[in-house]
Parts: C-alpha cells; structure tokens; sequence
C-alpha cells in the first residue's frame, strides 16, 4: 500500500507541473482546498496535502493564510523555458467549460444509483427485460405523476405521462402530433434553443418568435394575426434571459389558450432550481387541458441517463402515443425502474436539494467575483437555474467570446440563441456555472475575472 501511494502521490505532483510548465495553471490561480480536491479524485486527504506541501517547498506552488493555495508567480521562472508556440491561426484546448445547460456529472449520487439498480434488477418481474410499453413503464408513470403533483405542482395521473428519451424526444414527439393535427405555426421565444426550434420545423411547422421582456413573453403579440396553433414557453426560468413568467401573464396565457382554443408547450427548464424563495409551480397546475407539460433528468441528475418525461392533456395521449409507436426508441427498463426507485425512496429530493445548495453558493460566488474584479460587467437574471447572462459594456458577446478561448475557457454568446427573425438588439455571453467539478471550479472563475478584465 505504501508504494501504491508513492505512486500515487508522485503521479499527481508530475500532473501540477504539467499543468503549470504548458500554462493551463497560470500564475496566480487558486487551486481547490485539500479537501475538495481529494474528495473529486477519490483520494485520501492527507495524500493530497503532502502533495501541496511538497510543491510548496519546490516553488511551484504557494500557500497563504486566508488565501489557500495558488500557482506561485514564480513558476514560469522555474519552468525555464516559455511554452512551445503554437500553430498559428490555432488556439489552445479549452481547460474550463462554462457552457450553459451542463450540470455537475462530478455531483452524481453514483452510490445511491447503484442501490436503485441492485433493488430494482433483483426485484423486477420477468415481464421486465422483455420488450416495453412504448408509453414507459407503469411504475415510473405512476411515481412521476405523484412526484410532479407534489413538487412541481401538476395535475398527473400515470395515464397522462409518457416517458421519453430526454427533452429532445418529447418535443418531437410533441411537433410531429401537432403536424398531425394541422397546426401550422407555433409561437417561440425571441431567445431559446436552436435545436427546439429545429424540432418544429422538420415537423413541417413555422416556428415564429414573440418578444420577451423582464416579465416574460409579451402576449399581446400573441393575438396578432395569424394565430399560431401553440406556444412554446420556458416559464419558470426562460432560457436562456433567466426572467420567470410574471404571475398575471402566466394566467393571461391559459386564457388565450382557452379562448383561442390552442396549446401551451411549457419546457419546465430549470423548473426545481429556485434560489431565492421555493420554486414557482408549473404552469401546467393552472390548466391540464391546454398545456403539454415537458420535463427531463437531465440537469436534475445527468443527461446520460436518457430520461424525460410529458404530462399531456388526456385527449392527447392517443396522439403522442401512436407518434412514438411500438419501434420507436424507449428508455431501458433498468434506468426507469431505478428512477422509480430513487423517487419512491426519497433519494431524488435529497439530491436535488444537495443541489439546489451547491448550484446556489456557486451562482452567488460567480456574482461577488465578478462583482468584485470586473465593475463594467452585469449579471442578468433571477437567481435560479444553471446559467447567468452577463452583460459587459464596450465589449460585445462575440468578443468576450474570443478573449475567454485565449483564456482556454469556454462561453457562449446570446446571439446563438437569437431567433432570426427577432428584432431584439440584446447582446452579451451566457454563462453556466455547474459543469465544473468542484476543485476545478475557482480555476474557471478566475479564467473568467481574465477574460472580462
């Protein structure tokens, strides 16, 4: 075991210097506690402290009382020769992604998945590993019914949930029904997801956008003509501008629906990440009739899982159903029971509060920090979800996005969010905050602070 360890050890000083000789640790940066960092690679802690202890002692690093630990401004000195150019008209691989929609894999309660699993695979009916139920199975649809009842505030029943391979899938689903049925046009936001907006219109359908403002969409546009036959909304937290659906335009919108006779798609986009007071209920509780409910696992726990789920209007379920078909892709059976599992044991609270607090304490870090360094840059947005949109006078997203990659840090600009046909003259980078792993998240801050300096 001790040699095991030398190895290990020694394996993770070559990793710092590395690090530090080719510039992906800068002078100056702040590395993650002993503690952090040990519990992100699986380590002992005191296997990492003897390795910032003898980094200290050789001058890679330094450590201050009050400021942990940091590259020493003396390494390049130690390095003894610059870095080797680069190609020219390339730039360095990006270190840190802070890129929107992305949550923290590092974060995944693989222990309690893996119990789901064992309770689940040892437990299931025979039935199970065979071919099944395109709608999902019914365990599932039961306990999200009840879930989504209770924390987000839905009218579900098991009958009116079908369980689908992730947002994507569901609004799919969702395009190809209202093809289906004739409707011709849907009204987006200004600002949203390409790859939404797409979805539409491989399904045959006019994706049209309606403005959005500090309180919403503006629903006075809806009633121009022609009407659209749905909505598409992100309500509780719109992506990617980050205002919620004021209280009388979210009961405006139900009666347009009912009075218009059309849909609302609502995409509960970050729904269960309020930080400021408990979470909004979705708009589906208002009315169950009008709105096609769209959720997922996907920043809740983590994409891989291939988990989403709709809440649909009863008169809709034979519609969506017959469009995903007896062949059409369906989660595997193993990953809808655990998820049933997790649910029922109480696992999914738990770690959806775990992370409510990490993703809290990571925006209001992100804030004072830039706050702090950056006095030109503004932060927009309610505190919630997993991204922010900065705002940096006499610097437009596009540059701010060339300065970070010099920084090996990656952001994305507002624009690529932007429908072509909006008339909105908003510019900025969104930036998300949960894809670092904890010992890598202060190198991304101050890679940022570099950027909007």
């Amino acid at each position: 075991m001790g040699h095991l360890g030398r190895n290990v050890r020694a394996g993770l000083m070559d990793a710092f210097r590395e690090a530090i000789r080719t510039g992906r640790l800068a002078p100056g940066t702040r590395l993650p506690s002993s503690r952090v960092l040990a519990t992100d690679l699986g380590l002992g802690r005191n296997t990492v402290v003897r390795v910032y202890s003898e980094l200290i002692s050789e001058g890679w690093l330094t450590g201050l009382h009050g400021s942990g630990t940091q590259v020493s401004q003396r390494a390049a000195e130690l390095v003894g020769e610059r870095p080797r150019p680069r190609t020219p008209g390339t730039r360095p691989e990006p270190v840190h992604d802070l890129r929107a929609g992305r949550p923290d894999l590092s974060s995944f309660p693989r222990d309690e998945w893996i119990r789901a699993v064992k309770r689940t695979v040892s437990t299931a009916p025979f039935d199970a590993f065979g071919y099944t139920d395109p709608r999902g199975r019914s365990e599932l649809r039961d306990a999200l019914a009840r879930y989504l009842a209770r924390a987000r505030g839905l009218r579900a029943r098991a009958d009116n949930v079908i369980v689908c391979s992730g947002a994507a899938e569901g609004l799919r689903l969702v395009a190809a029904a209202l093809a289906t049925a004739g409707v011709m046009t849907v009204a987006v936001e200004e600002f949203g997801l390409q790859t939404q907006r797409q979805a539409l219109v491989k399904a045959g359908i006019d994706a049209v956008p309606i403005p959005v403002d500090a309180e919403g969409v503006d629903l006075s546009r809806l009633d121009r003509a022609p009407c659209p036959g749905a909505v598409l909304l992100t309500p509780s937290h719109q992506f990617p501008l980050g205002v919620a659906l004021r209280p009388d335009r979210r009961a405006g919108i139900v009666d347009w629906a009912r009075r218009r006779g059309t849909l609302i798609v609502e995409d509960d986009y970050d729904g269960e990440f309020r930080y400021d007071r408990s979470p909004v209920g979705a708009l589906q509780g208002l009315d169950h009739d009008h709105v096609i409910y769209l959720g997922t696992a996907s920043k809740s726990l983590a994409p891989g899982l291939r988990l989403g789920w709709l809440v649909l209007p009863d008169h809709l379920v034979g519609a969506i159903a017959a469009e995903k078909g007896d062949t059409e892709e369906t989660v595997g059976f193993v990953n809808q029971l655990a998820m049933t599992d997790f649910i029922e044991s109480g696992a999914y609270d738990r770690h959806i509060r775990a992370m409510r607090s990490q993703y809290s304490r990571r925006r209001r870090q992100l804030v004072e920090t830039i706050s702090q360094h950056s006095p030109t840059a503004r932060v927009v947005g309610m505190s919630a979800g997993l991204h922010v949109v900065l705002e940096q006078s006499g610097r437009t997203g596009a540059e701010l996005v060339r300065r970070a990659a010099r920084e090996q840090l990656t952001i994305e600009p507002l624009d690529i969010f932007r429908h072509p046909g909006s008339t909105s003259d908003r510019d900025g980078v969104v930036i998300g905050f949960a894809a670092p792993s904890p010992s890598s998240w202060s190198g991304a801050l101050d890679a940022l602070v570099r950027t909007l300096r």
